[in-house]
């Protein structure tokens, strides 16, 4: 699969078969590089309802081609607002489209929407296992605290690849993303949430230190807003 880190928490992935997914749609976050892709995709997976992750999504779903993935109470909202094309779901569940199976996992967070000065409930925050159409497994974990049962996320998904906020504060540090490298034992980790903001305070460093303690045998990626990589 191709990765593409367009900065914070949002990812683009391009599956064999050319499905291209979206992840955590905030194309506007201050790292993003510039010109970066927006679309069409074929699916967009918001993990929870805060702005730096529910993002763009207006803008980019306004066509019935793209489908939208998210917890019920997102579905409900983004279809008040007019996104044509919004599947809901809700934890432990799983959901087939165009060849790519997604099942929604369980994180460690709050999930609102801000609409002027009301705030909206925006179900629980989650997770995504993928499975593209070759096998190949990957798990975005949104913004999450660590939590013991990711160790059954790695036994029954078993994810090659994960994909792990380090920035402290809001999410995990360093330290427990190692630790949750530990539980899930992916082949490889890509850190996200961190840097794009002073309180998120986590680096690449520290998470690299960590790992060596925790899982060794994981090895860590670091992409840049923009790069891409081919797992």
């Amino acid at each position: 699969m191709q990765v593409t880190f367009l900065g914070h928490a949002t990812f683009k992935i391009i599956s064999l078969e050319g499905v291209r997914i979206l992840i955590d749609p905030w194309l506007d976050n201050p790292k993003s590089p510039k010109n970066c892709d927006r679309g069409p995709y074929d699916l967009i997976l918001i993990t929870h309802a805060h702005g730096d992750h529910l993002g763009n999504v207006l803008e980019l779903a306004r066509s019935a081609a793209t489908e939208v993935i998210a917890i019920h109470e997102i579905q409900q909202y983004l279809l008040s607002h007019g996104v044509p094309n919004v599947t809901g779901m809700n934890i432990g569940g799983s959901y087939r489209t165009k060849g790519v199976t997604i099942t929604m996992v369980q994180a460690m967070h709050s999930s609102s929407i801000q609409q002027n000065e009301e705030i909206i409930y925006g179900g629980d925050a989650a997770g995504f296992v993928v499975r593209l159409e070759n096998g190949r497994t990957f798990y975005h974990a949104g913004d999450t605290g660590l939590f013991y049962d990711m160790k059954l996320i790695g036994e029954l998904y078993q994810p090659e690849v994960a994909f792990l906020p380090i920035g402290d504060h809001y999410v995990m540090g360093p330290r427990e993303a190692a630790k949750a490298c530990k539980l899930l034992k992916p082949k490889i980790v890509i850190p996200m949430h961190f840097g794009t903001f002073p309180l998120l305070t986590g680096t690449p460093e520290e998470f690299k230190k960590h790992l060596a303690e925790f899982a060794p045998e994981v090895s860590l990626k670091v992409l840049e807003p923009g790069e891409t990589v081919e797992l």
